[in-house]
């Protein structure tokens, strides 16, 4: 056992944190980890707008590329709950930091590849680092905001992956007709490798992970300092709101009592809006090219659901500080059921029918989006610090169950035409609506996310 340094005082870091103020500091740290999550969602994306380019140059239908996605949605259902539990363990930042590294290393090589063989390789291996990117990100945005800016603070990061894919496709439109697939996989790779390098100089651990390890409570002073607290040397420290927690980070944890109810609600949402949103951003184009639109509106059409998708956090970001989630998630969800059949009845083949159904897919990637994301916060919410990584890790996981069976699927459902699919993605929201209202812990909204006093002795 590490010995605990001598100390005068003993404070309490929640609630120390949940008063505070949200300072510059703090919100540049947030701003790290969003970054680390724009890259996830360039990367998620990545192969969708390249397919059309690598069928052209090695000759393969586009089929082929089916176990492609669902090859690299099975690397992020490992990837998410390893490095979850390595967030948990050895520190959200090593943890953060190794699997931007891994997928952008792994980015890198698959410009170099000459076959579909290569391709599935490091789509593994990519998704391995963009699964385990994104529970960490957003344990370590929660635990440096105020419990009343902790739903803003990681929407705020999670909105990165819709506008993750939308830098991709600005930068896809530019790069392949002038350099090809090659460059743009170069690029996509060596942006987050570089950006690793500056979160290992600019990144702290999580306040709330080090107070757990008194051999790291001198850091913990410091980083507090930094944050505007005044902390004199040789503090103590506590956690108070997880003193009681169960700390055996196992599955098992999070079906205990307290939790169960909780975390199956958040695995049937999970599995249900990821199933749904993955079947567009894996198959949206081939399927309006199916309807008969051209490649290019086939490909702004995609470009449009994530632009809505940004929208759509930001504006549920509010709602939920004032109101919590539990209403305006569970009404946003049947609303982007009601969304995807709405599109079944706009006609594409004129252009006033085209203006409509790209407005359309705006309105459902507005809705689905935030969801999505917002489920990414109710799960921070959730669950204590002694299990957060690895809860939300586990939930992103089953999310990308069933984003790999959708993106496995996707092909087969588009050759069923434009009403099998946009049913499909309804149904899926119903479910996510049936989760949701599963979950007993939802966010609390004005003054019940009010912080506690402070506790020092």
């Amino acid at each position: 056992m590490i010995p605990r340094p001598l100390q005068t005082r003993t404070t309490d870091v929640s609630a120390l944190l949940d008063r505070g103020p949200w300072t510059t500091y703090q919100k540049l740290l947030t701003a790290l980890s969003a970054l680390a999550v724009l890259f996830d969602g360039f990367d998620i994306q990545i192969l969708a707008f390249a397919i059309p380019s690598l069928m052209r140059d090695w000759h393969v239908a586009r089929s082929a590329f089916g176990p492609v996605l669902a090859v690299g949605l099975a690397g992020m259902v490992i990837g998410g709950p390893l490095a979850g539990y390595m967030g948990d363990r050895a520190g959200r930042r090593p943890a953060l930091i190794a699997s931007v590294a891994l997928f952008g290393l792994a980015t890198i090589g698959t410009a170099l590849i000459h076959g579909l063989t290569g391709l599935i390789f490091l789509r593994f291996v990519t998704g391995l680092g963009a699964g385990g990117a994104l529970p960490n990100a957003s344990a370590l945005a929660a635990e440096f905001a105020p419990l009343r800016r902790r739903p803003t603070a990681v929407k705020l990061t999670i909105v990165c992956v819709p506008l993750g894919g939308m830098l991709g496709g600005v930068i896809a439109a530019r790069v392949l007709p002038a350099f090809g697939w090659r460059a743009l996989y170069a690029i996509g790779g060596l942006t987050p490798l570089l950006f690793a390098t500056v979160l290992w100089l600019a990144l702290p651990e999580s306040p709330r992970f080090l107070a757990r390890r008194p051999d790291l409570w001198g850091k913990l002073t410091v980083l507090l300092t930094r944050m505007g607290h005044a902390v004199p040397s040789g503090t103590g420290f506590e956690d108070l709101a997880e003193k009681s927690g169960d700390h055996r980070i196992s599955v098992r944890t999070l079906f205990n009592p307290t939790l169960a109810r909780d975390t199956t609600g958040l695995w049937i949402a999970f599995f249900s809006c990821l199933g749904s949103i993955y079947l567009v951003f894996g198959w949206l184009p081939s399927m309006l090219s199916a309807q008969g639109l051209d490649v290019g509106t086939a490909s702004f059409g995609l470009a449009v659901y994530n632009f809505g998708g940004v929208l759509g956090v930001l504006f549920l970001t509010a709602l939920l500080t004032i109101m919590g989630s539990r209403g305006p998630m569970s009404i946003g969800a049947l609303a982007t059921a009601a969304s995807a059949l709405a599109l079944l009845f706009i006609p594409a083949g004129s252009e006033a029918g085209v203006s409509w159904l790209i407005a359309g897919l705006a309105l459902n990637g507005f809705l689905a989006n935030a969801i999505q994301c917002a489920l990414y916060a109710l799960a921070a919410h959730v669950y204590p610090t002694s299990v957060r990584s690895s809860g939300v890790a586990w939930a992103a996981a089953i999310g990308r169950v069933g984003a790999l069976i959708s993106s496995w699927y996707g092909a087969a459902i588009i050759q069923r035409g434009a009403s099998a699919y946009w049913w499909v993605i309804a149904i899926a929201m119903v479910f996510t609506f049936v989760g949701l209202v599963l979950v007993r812990n939802h966010l609390p909204g004005g003054a019940g996310s009010k912080p506690r006093r402070a506790s020092a002795r």
